[in-house]
C-alpha cells in the first residue's frame, strides 16, 4: 500500500507540474517546436528546470542503500544506442511535433474527454499493446543495482 500511495502522489505531482508548465497545451507546445517562427521558449526553462531537479534526485537515489518501498532500485543496465531506441525516439518526436502533445500530457488532459486526446490515447494504447504482443519484440532485462555509494563504504 505504500507503494501505491507514493506512486500516486508522484503522479499527481507530475501532473500538477504538467498543468502549471503549459505542457498540457499543445499549441504552447508546438510554439516551443517552432523555432523558425513565432518561437516559444518558455518550455526550454520549464525543461531545464526539470532536468535540474531530476539530477538532484538520482543522486541522491544512488547514495541511498535502498529505496524506501522497495527491494532494490531497477537502474537500466544498457548504454548502447540500437536502431529500435533511435526509431522510437523519431517516432515519439515526430508524434510530438505532429500533435503537440506526449503521453504524459495526453493522460492529463484526458480528463477534459475531448475528441482529439481520446482518439489520442487510443491510438497510444493500442500502439503499447502492439509493441507488448510484437513477436519480434525483444526483452531488454533490467537488473537490480546497488548504489555504488553504499558498496564503497561497505568496503572500507
Amino acid at each position: 500500500m505504500p507503494l501505491l500511495l507514493a506512486s500516486f502522489a508522484c503522479g499527481l505531482v507530475f501532473g500538477a507540474g504538467l498543468l502549471i508548465s503549459g505542457m498540457t497545451e499543445p499549441d504552447k507546445v508546438l510554439g516551443f517546436l517552432d523555432i523558425f517562427g513565432a518561437w516559444d521558449a518558455t518550455l526550454a526553462f520549464v525543461m531545464a528546470g526539470a532536468v535540474a531537479v531530476s539530477s538532484a534526485g538520482f543522486a541522491l537515489a544512488r547514495r541511498r542503500g535502498a529505496p524506501l518501498f522497495a527491494t532494490g532500485y531497477l537502474w537500466p543496465t544498457r548504454r548502447d544506442i540500437d536502431a529500435p531506441l533511435v526509431a522510437g525516439a523519431v517516432l515519439f518526436g515526430v508524434g510530438w511535433g505532429l500533435v503537440g502533445i506526449c503521453p504524459g500530457p495526453a493522460l492529463v488532459n484526458l480528463g477534459g474527454l475531448t475528441l482529439p486526446i481520446v482518439v489520442f490515447v487510443g491510438a497510444m494504447v493500442i500502439g503499447m499493446l502492439g509493441y507488448e504482443f510484437s513477436p519480434a519484440r525483444g526483452r531488454t532485462p533490467v537488473a537490480t543495482i546497488e548504489s555504488p555509494a553504499v558498496a564503497s563504504r561497505a568496503d572500507g
